[in-house]
């Protein structure tokens, strides 16, 4: 069976760490190019003071960037999230959003970087919103791209 953005939608939305954490994967765009995540605070995703806790957010924007490259460069590259920097900006109450955008531009000049197998770094970036449309937190996520060896070594490069 293959792996529709709108099964992948569900299904990240129902594994448990999501579905427990309040994380919700309303939507990956057809092309891949752009997924929308929501965080529900809630009394198991607040923190101390009753606000959305640092790791809920960190974790709703943890794998929807490798996510969009991968589906965009298929089966010939390893993709990982290597890491990532939030800066909170103001608390966030209620239901926080994320929006990701990858561009087929963007995904073609990785593509070229990791030709023959050349480690690729790349940084992107995201706000977290609320639902009056501010910025309680920015985000970056580093992506590691690099075509499989086996492609290489088929190609002779």
């Amino acid at each position: 069976m293959r792996m529709t953005p709108r099964r992948l939608a569900l299904g990240m939305s129902l594994w448990a760490p999501n579905l427990f954490s309040g994380i919700r994967v309303r939507r990956f765009s057809d092309d891949w190019t752009h997924a929308t995540v929501e965080l529900h605070v809630n009394v198991f995703t607040r923190n101390y003071v009753k606000t959305a806790f640092g790791g809920s957010m960190s974790a709703m924007t943890d794998p929807y960037f490798f996510m969009l490259v991968m589906h965009q460069l298929g089966r010939d590259y390893v993709v990982w999230d290597t890491r990532g920097e939030i800066e909170f900006v103001k608390p966030g109450r209620g239901v926080l959003t994320a929006h990701f955008h990858v561009s087929t531009e963007q995904v073609q000049r990785l593509r070229e970087r990791a030709h023959g197998g050349t480690k690729v770094l790349e940084w992107f970036e995201t706000e977290i919103t609320d639902a009056t449309g501010d910025t309680v937190a920015r985000v970056r996520r580093e992506v590691y791209v690099r075509e499989k060896k086996r492609v290489t070594d088929a190609r002779g490069a």
